[in-house]
């Protein structure tokens, strides 16, 4: 049985060496990204079996992606196809004022045409569980229908299903987002909810404790977690909440932390750990994530017990 099948788009993402600017660069850096992807990297290298699913063209380009993902662990199971092309994105990072720059180049990606039907619908009956984030449904209507689909089926078949709601202006409206993901949400059961997308997309003026209570009572989640950025994160299981302060680092790479959060919470949440070894499991692997150059948090079980050792303040009630 695969403990974790996570199902959504994974591009290349091109980036000039250092700071540099992307119309004067002579070289590019290549790193794999993928919200669901970089989860179940995270959560393969920290013990978990964990598959990522797909559709992408049959082109050298596409196994350029799938190659590294394998070096990690996981087992990619996907559809290849003879239409469609494989997606990539540009990151330019500098310091301020001038920040993050991210230019997409995804139109026409053969993910945006995955059906249920072509998928391996059978491993998600059998996984323990199934996570999507709402990029996914965000990038065409067809994914919109077949997330909804594969949410269903991991229902029906009793496996947990998980899902993110990542929130990506660059995709859609937040009215658009908010009428999409509130129609998903009675398909799930971990929701992780970051607190400014709730703001925004949810149209929620609570946070934190409030926040998750209020959307377990509307959508019947059986665990929520509430991500804060540099706050840390908090998580309301059963009825007790637990609260876990993000632990210090340096940013190297910001890009993928939130992904890298998930994929720590849910390899311990996934091996019976409790929520609060969860919570610290996940800020310890996105603290690590944040001195790593690309989007996956390339860690070992060892160094996040060790970031967790160091310090870390959690809180229980």
């Amino acid at each position: 049985m695969t403990d974790l099948v996570t199902f959504g788009e994974s591009m290349l993402r091109l980036s000039p060496p250092g700071d540099d600017r992307m119309e004067r660069t002579d070289s590019l850096q290549v790193h794999v990204a993928g919200a669901e992807s970089n989860v179940a990297v995270a959560a393969a290298r920290l013990g978990l079996d964990a598959a990522w699913t797909s559709k992408l063209p049959e082109s050298p380009v596409a196994r350029r992606l799938v190659n590294p993902l394998e070096g990690h662990g996981v087992d990619v199971d996907v559809v290849w196809s003879e239409e469609g092309r494989q997606g990539l994105y540009y990151l330019e990072t500098g310091g301020e004022p001038r920040g993050l720059n991210v230019v997409y180049d995804r139109t026409g990606a053969a993910v945006t045409t995955a059906e249920t039907a072509e998928l391996p619908t059978g491993r998600v009956r059998e996984a323990r569980m199934f996570y999507t984030t709402g990029i996914t449904p965000a990038l065409s209507g067809t994914l919109e229908t077949t997330t909804r689909e594969l949410l269903e089926i991991a229902r029906e078949a009793g496996t947990t299903t998980g899902f993110d709601l990542n929130y990506r202006s660059k995709l859609w409206s937040p009215a658009e987002a908010r009428e999409t993901l509130t129609d998903l949400f009675p398909l799930v059961d971990v929701a992780v909810v970051p607190e400014d997308d709730a703001e925004r997309v949810l149209d929620r003026e609570a946070g934190g404790e409030t926040l998750a209570r209020d959307l377990r009572a509307e959508y019947g989640f059986e665990t929520v977690v509430v991500t804060q950025g540099k706050e840390g994160a908090l998580a309301l299981g059963d009825d007790e909440v637990h609260e876990q302060s993000a632990y210090e680092t340096e940013t190297l790479d910001p890009v993928g932390t939130g992904d890298a959060f998930v994929g720590g919470f849910l390899a311990q949440y996934l091996d019976g750990g409790s929520i609060p070894d969860a919570l610290s499991y996940g800020a310890a692997t996105a603290a690590l994530k944040r001195t790593i150059p690309g989007d996956v948090a390339v860690v070992s079980p060892g160094e996040v017990e060790a970031v967790i050792e160091r310090g870390g303040e959690d809180i229980s009630r």
